[in-house]
C-alpha cells in the first residue's frame, strides 16, 4: 500500500511544501524585499486567502516605489477588490507625476472605478486630441444656408472626469454655438469673410463647463454654401397663399352660383304664379257675362285695346308673340 511505501513521507512532504509555497510565496517576498518594498509573508498569505493575486500587488508596488510614489499594499489590494484596474492606475499616477499633473491616488481610483480609462485621460491631458464635428447646417439672416465643419482641440480635465459630460456633449454644444453664430450674422458673406468670428463667439460661451474636457481651441475647417432657404420659404409661402386665395375664390363662385340658381327658381315661381293668375281672367269674364256685369260693347272695347297693345308690341318686338293676344285668343275660345 501507498502508506507503507518508503516514498510516502516524501510525497506528503512535497505536497505540504507546495501548499506552503502557494500560500507563502517566498520568492515573491524576496523580490519585494530586494526592491525596497515592505510586505510580509503573512500579508501575502492573506492575499491568497482573499483571492487577490500577490504578484499583481507586489509588482505594482515595486513599480510605484521605483517611480517615487508612496503607496501601500492595502491601498492596492482594496482597489483590486473593488473591481479596479491596478496596473492602469499605477501607470496613470506615474505619467501624471512625470508631467507635473496634480493627480492623487484617490482621484485615480475614483476615475478608474467610474469606468473611465484613467491612463488614457492622463495621456489626453499631456497630448490634447482633436475632435471633428459633423457638418453643421445653419441659415444666415439673408436666408442663405451655410454648412460648417469644425475641429475642436480638447484635453482632459482631471478634476471633472468623475461626473463630467463626454465628447457627445462637447460636439452638441459646439454645433449649437455654430448655429447661433451664423444665425446672428446679417449676411452669409460676413461669415465667409470672417470664419474666425464663429470660433471667437463659440469659445466665449464657455462650452466646456461641466464636461470632462477643457476646450483649447475651435477651428473652422470648412464652410460651404447650401441652399437659398429664404427664397424657398418665400416660394412655399406664396404657393400656400395662392392656394388659399384660389380656395376662397372658388367658395365665392360657388356661393354666387347658388344664389343665381336660387334667384332663377324664384323667377320661375313668380312666372308660374302670373300664369296661374292669367288663367283665372277668362273664367272671371265668363262669369261677368253670365251675371250681366259685362256687356258686349265693353268686351269689344277691351278687345280693341288689346289689339292696339299687340300691334305696338309687334312693332317694338318683331317676331315676338304678345301675351295680350294670347290671352285674347284664350278669351275667344272661352266665350
Amino acid at each position: 500500500m501507498l502508506v507503507n511505501s518508503p516514498f510516502f513521507p516524501l510525497i506528503v512532504g512535497g505536497i505540504v511544501l507546495l501548499v506552503f509555497l502557494y500560500f507563502f510565496p517566498v520568492s515573491l517576498w524576496i523580490t519585494a524585499l530586494f526592491s525596497g518594498v515592505r510586505v510580509s509573508l503573512l500579508q501575502l498569505a492573506f492575499m491568497r486567502v482573499r483571492k487577490v493575486p500577490p504578484s499583481l500587488i507586489v509588482n505594482s508596488m515595486i513599480t510605484s516605489t521605483k517611480a517615487g510614489l508612496a503607496l501601500t499594499a492595502n491601498d492596492l489590494e482594496t482597489h483590486y477588490l473593488a473591481g479596479g484596474n491596478v496596473p492602469s492606475v499605477i501607470k496613470a499616477l506615474i505619467s501624471a507625476d512625470k508631467a507635473n499633473i496634480p493627480l492623487t491616488f484617490k482621484q485615480a481610483t475614483a476615475i478608474d472605478l467610474a469606468g473611465r480609462d484613467v491612463f488614457a485621460a492622463v495621456t489626453t491631458s499631456v497630448n490634447p486630441k482633436v475632435i471633428n464635428t459633423p457638418n453643421v447646417a445653419a441659415v444666415a439672416q439673408d436666408g442663405i444656408q451655410l454648412i460648417a465643419k469644425a475641429r475642436v482641440t480638447v484635453r482632459a480635465n482631471i478634476a471633472q472626469l468623475v461626473g463630467g459630460a463626454g465628447e457627445e456633449t462637447i460636439l452638441a454644444r459646439v454645433g449649437e454655438g455654430i448655429v447661433t453664430s451664423i444665425g446672428s450674422s446679417r449676411s452669409h458673406k460676413e461669415v465667409l469673410e470672417n470664419p474666425d468670428k464663429i470660433s471667437k463667439l463659440v469659445l466665449s460661451k464657455g462650452l466646456d463647463a461641466g464636461t470632462a474636457f477643457e476646450i483649447l481651441s475651435i477651428d473652422i475647417a470648412d464652410i460651404d454654401i447650401g441652399e437659398n432657404i429664404g427664397a424657398k420659404l418665400q416660394i412655399d409661402q406664396a404657393t400656400a397663399d395662392l392656394k388659399v386665395a384660389e380656395a376662397k375664390a372658388e367658395e365665392r363662385r360657388a356661393m354666387a352660383v347658388a344664389v343665381e340658381q336660387e334667384n332663377r327658381a324664384k323667377t320661375q315661381e313668380a312666372k308660374a304664379r302670373v300664369v296661374e293668375a292669367e288663367a283665372e281672367i277668362p273664367k272671371a269674364m265668363a262669369e261677368a257675362f253670365r251675371n250681366g256685369n259685362l256687356g258686349i260693347m265693353d268686351y269689344y272695347k277691351m278687345r280693341n285695346i288689346q289689339s292696339d297693345t299687340d300691334m305696338r308690341d309687334s312693332i317694338a318686338n318683331p317676331g315676338a308673340q304678345s301675351g295680350s293676344s294670347k290671352s285674347g285668343r284664350d278669351e275667344t275660345r272661352l266665350s
